[in-house]
């Protein structure tokens, strides 16, 4: 994070297309070997807090990516639902009427009708292909899995 105003540098946790992560990494201090038991526990109790607050602004960032193309992917859905509920009546009507003149008048209709609903499958299979690649929080899962190893790890011993 800055205070000066500046963007934040883009680091290996920023979001394609976002202006930076404002995770607080900072780089890890020099291990005190005389430092006394009360001292430890307050730079564990630190880090583990720097270490959430990382996790969960990283989750974050993940999330609002997958949550913005699913939005999408609903408007589309949303598109698919008007057309197929409303369908443009008069403009098909009109349609329908038109081919009458060569068609019979149920078949004219009939072939409106399968236009329309062409229509609607186009746009909801848009709109499935866009849910579809929602994503996982990849990064996310990722790190918190070598958080664990690293935890597991230390607590046992080298």
């Amino acid at each position: 994070m800055t205070t000066s105003g500046t963007p934040t540098p883009p680091n290996r946790f920023t979001v394609p297309g976002s202006s930076g992560a404002s995770i607080p990494l900072v780089a890890e201090p020099a291990v005190d070997r005389n430092a006394s038991m009360g001292e430890l526990v307050k730079d564990v109790s630190t880090q583990m807090s720097t270490l959430i607050r990382s996790e969960i602004e990283l989750a974050k960032l993940e999330v609002t990516a997958s949550v913005k193309q699913g939005a999408t992917g609903g408007a589309m859905f949303a598109i698919a639902g008007l057309t197929a509920a409303f369908s443009l009546f008069f403009f098909w009507f009109m349609v329908g009427e038109i081919l009458a003149i060569w068609l019979p008048r149920w078949a004219a209709f009939t072939i409106v009708f399968v236009a329309m609903l062409l229509i609607a499958g186009v746009f909801a299979f848009i709109g499935w292909r866009k849910v579809k690649k929602i994503k996982k929080p990849e990064k996310t899962i990722a790190s918190l899995e070598q958080t664990a190893s690293v935890l597991k790890t230390a607590a046992t011993g080298p």
